[in-house]
């Protein structure tokens, strides 16, 4: 009787952790370029000392992970506007070192620096700070990222991939830092930079609300189990105790 309320409180932790990430998405709803957040939960077996050699499945705490899904394309017509195409990111230079975001809203500094929003140097495929001419002519960048100037080649936009299931942590600018170093993407015809065009968040708002309605049923039904078990319990322990 014990193992179902160990069981309950697993699945009401397991809950807390959804809700935790269904909060933290829906308020990043409209955050440019922000990737929403799952999580995937295992099952946990635990053997119990009796006769039958029983075992209790229980919820692991779960493992975030990055939803994949491309947001929503938004066309600005700003020559320093950049989204990507495919499965990858851009760099930024930051004080807590190079951050990876697909948030595409650039300008160019006084010194001609290209620059994300919070002011952050963004990065070329070697890890370097794109450096534009300031008073050369309208930037066009192409699909492949090499940026162009008055018809010439001043700079590249990196673009990177990295294995996220490692570990990451999140960053300004829609960005994750993560655990193990990105790399530049290299001959991927299926990545590739849209100028003009920023990355909307690819959170689902009415997904989102569904799997919040969702969180809060399935945990009203477990807190009603905990209290029928818990209940049951007392029971059990007056009548072995010969309580009336």
């Amino acid at each position: 009787m014990q193992s179902g309320i160990y069981v309950g409180l697993s699945a009401q932790m397991a809950l807390e952790r959804r809700l935790t990430t269904v909060a933290d998405n829906m308020a990043n709803m409209n955050t440019v370029g922000f990737r929403a957040t799952e999580v995937k939960f295992d099952q946990m077996l635990a053997k119990i000392d009796n006769n039958i050699s029983a075992s209790v499945s229980f919820v692991s705490q779960g493992n975030d992970y990055l939803s994949t899904r491309s947001g929503e394309l938004q066309q600005t017509g700003n020559p320093l506007d950049f989204a990507v195409k495919g499965d990858a990111w851009m760099a930024i230079d930051t004080p807590a070192g190079q951050v990876l975001t697909r948030d595409g809203r650039f300008t160019m500094a006084d010194t001609g620096e290209l620059q994300s929003i919070r002011g952050y140097p963004v990065l070329d495929a070697g890890g370097g700070a794109i450096q534009l001419d300031r008073n050369g002519g309208p930037p066009a960048v192409g699909t492949d990222g090499r940026i162009m100037q008055d018809g010439r080649v001043v700079a590249s936009l990196g673009l990177f991939q990295a294995d996220l299931s490692k570990g990451y942590l999140r960053y300004e600018n829609s960005g994750v830092l993560p655990s193990s170093p990105a790399q530049p993407v290299v001959d991927n015809s299926d990545v590739g930079v849209m100028q003009g065009f920023i990355e909307q968040s690819n959170v689902n708002g009415i997904g989102q609300m569904t799997e919040l309605i969702s969180i809060s049923r399935n945990f009203e039904s477990i807190s009603s189990l905990l209290s029928s078990t818990d209940s049951s319990f007392t029971e059990a322990i007056k009548t072995l105790g010969g309580s009336q």
